[in-house]
């Protein structure tokens, strides 16, 4: 395991400081405020600490309602709305300084059979046959080498592989809004449903709306072409995976509007089971001095 993931993992481990209220810590992001996969992440494991470990997360539906403060804890009280036969509800309200910065609400469930069908995985390469998404971002001589420290320093405890290139890496034309990357920890984790999706929801808040970006040409934050956050997030978890085998995230925007821009996704296992599917909206806003055309200016 790797001292990135082993540092990730005592973040998601979340010190219980009172019957249903626990706190978290942040670590170093892209930008300099709490990453929202994180914030995501450590709420889900604060209402799956109040569930039976018989009932793995099947759905989650958040809402980013303020920009956290990385050098501030966290705290996370969760709210016990339904304890039912086969389903389990929780609701999280996570604070900083007073104010409520994330809420979320999350669905556990008991296994059961049922029926059984999906949507085909789509056609990738073998991630074997990829560069590194730190070998990938050091070739791009355009980028600042300060920006290409701090996205490999964030995602150090993933071993993250686009596809293609991202946004950021070939900009100034617009693209078809899809990408796709796989992804897996940087190493082997404890069999523990709970822990592999929490680590899934860290992961799905890294490239989503990097589809809208292409479909306009833009670079995103990294270039200073546009300025976005996300706004809401939602997961649905349909069948069992492993956050440190491979998985395909394959990622698309079928709108962006209003200063908004939608991102839509499955993950399949490399072996083709379709395991989550995710829907996010986010702020995409495109400064004054920038608003005409795509690309550098």
């Amino acid at each position: 395991m790797s001292q990135a993931l082993e540092d990730l993992l005592d973040l998601l481990d979340l010190e219980q400081i009172e019957e249903d209220i626990f706190r978290g810590r942040s670590r170093s992001a892209v930008v300099p405020r709490v990453f929202g996969g994180q914030v995501a992440a450590q709420a889900l494991v604060a209402a799956g600490r109040t569930v039976p470990a018989d009932r793995p997360p099947h759905s989650l539906h958040a809402y980013f309602l303020r920009t956290g403060d990385p050098g501030a804890p966290i705290v996370y009280t969760v709210d016990r709305l339904r304890d039912g036969r086969s389903f389990t509800t929780r609701r999280v309200v996570a604070v900083q300084h007073g104010k409520p910065v994330f809420g979320l609400s999350a669905s556990f469930q008991a296994y059961e059979e049922g029926l059984d069908h999906q949507a085909p995985m789509p056609p990738a390469p073998d991630p074997a046959t990829l560069p590194t998404s730190e070998d990938r971002l050091r070739g791009y001589p355009h980028l600042d080498p300060g920006v290409v420290e701090r996205f490999v320093e964030a995602r150090a405890a993933v071993d993250l592989r686009y596809v293609d290139d991202p946004p950021f890496g070939r900009y100034g034309t617009p693209r078809e809004p899809h990408s796709q990357v796989w992804f897996r920890t940087n190493g082997k984790l404890a069999d523990d449903p709970l822990l592999h999706i929490a680590l899934a929801t860290y992961v799905s808040d890294m490239t989503l709306l990097d589809s809208v970006l292409l479909a306009h040409g833009r670079g995103g934050w990294a270039v200073g072409d546009v300025v976005g956050a996300s706004l809401d997030h939602a997961m649905w978890f349909h069948r069992p995976f492993r956050a440190d085998e491979w998985l395909l995230y394959d990622q698309e925007s079928p709108s962006a509007y209003g200063g908004r821009g939608l991102g839509q996704a499955r993950i399949h296992t490399r072996d083709g089971r379709l395991a989550i599917t995710v829907i996010q909206e986010g702020v995409v806003r495109v400064p004054r001095d920038r608003a005409e055309g795509g690309g550098p200016v």
